[in-house]
């Protein structure tokens, strides 16, 4: 079994329940989600539009390949409404990354695993430490926390308060 953590994000609708829907059918069609983290409510990142994110990270296991696996990502986004463009960040019902596959890494024109940019991601690590305190980034020989305490984004991230 593989096992693939997984950064969610949305901050167009209703947020939680993209959040939810998206978990839903990654459980459906990829594999059995074995831990999740809390919803963190998080400032757009590089983005100018104002609205917060809700964001999410989830450990899985499939059987799926990391390459199966993203596919199935881009069709879930699609399905939600995610609408993807040249101009770089924007807003999104539904944005899914993965961070990291197993201790794989994976550098090609479809995928760059681990995700480049978790390091400078307070509202990725977060999350990540709290379900995944000691998980080492194969390339930068860190646990979560160590990345979490060393990340230079000093964004305001708030966990947000279970329905």
């Amino acid at each position: 079994m593989n096992k693939a953590y997984l950064s969610l994000g949305s901050n167009r609708g209703d947020r939680t329940a993209n959040l939810e829907k998206a978990i839903k059918l990654l459980s459906e069609w990829v594999g059995d989600i074995i831990r999740i983290s809390s919803q963190f409510e998080t400032p757009p990142w590089k983005m100018t539009d104002a609205t917060n994110f809700m964001n999410q990270v989830l450990l899985l296991e499939t059987k799926k390949d990391a390459e199966e696996l993203i596919d199935i990502i881009i069709q879930i986004e699609l399905i939600m409404g995610r609408v993807r463009s040249a101009k770089g960040y924007e807003p999104r019902t539904i944005d899914i990354d993965i961070l990291f596959f197993n201790e794989q890494i994976i550098n090609n024109n479809r995928l760059t695993i681990p995700h480049p940019l978790i390091q400078e991601r307070r509202f990725v690590l977060e999350p990540l430490n709290e379900i995944a305190p000691e998980f080492i980034h194969p390339l930068f020989k860190k646990t979560s926390r160590q990345l979490l305490l060393e990340c230079e984004d000093k964004s305001t991230i708030r966990k947000s308060v279970s329905k």
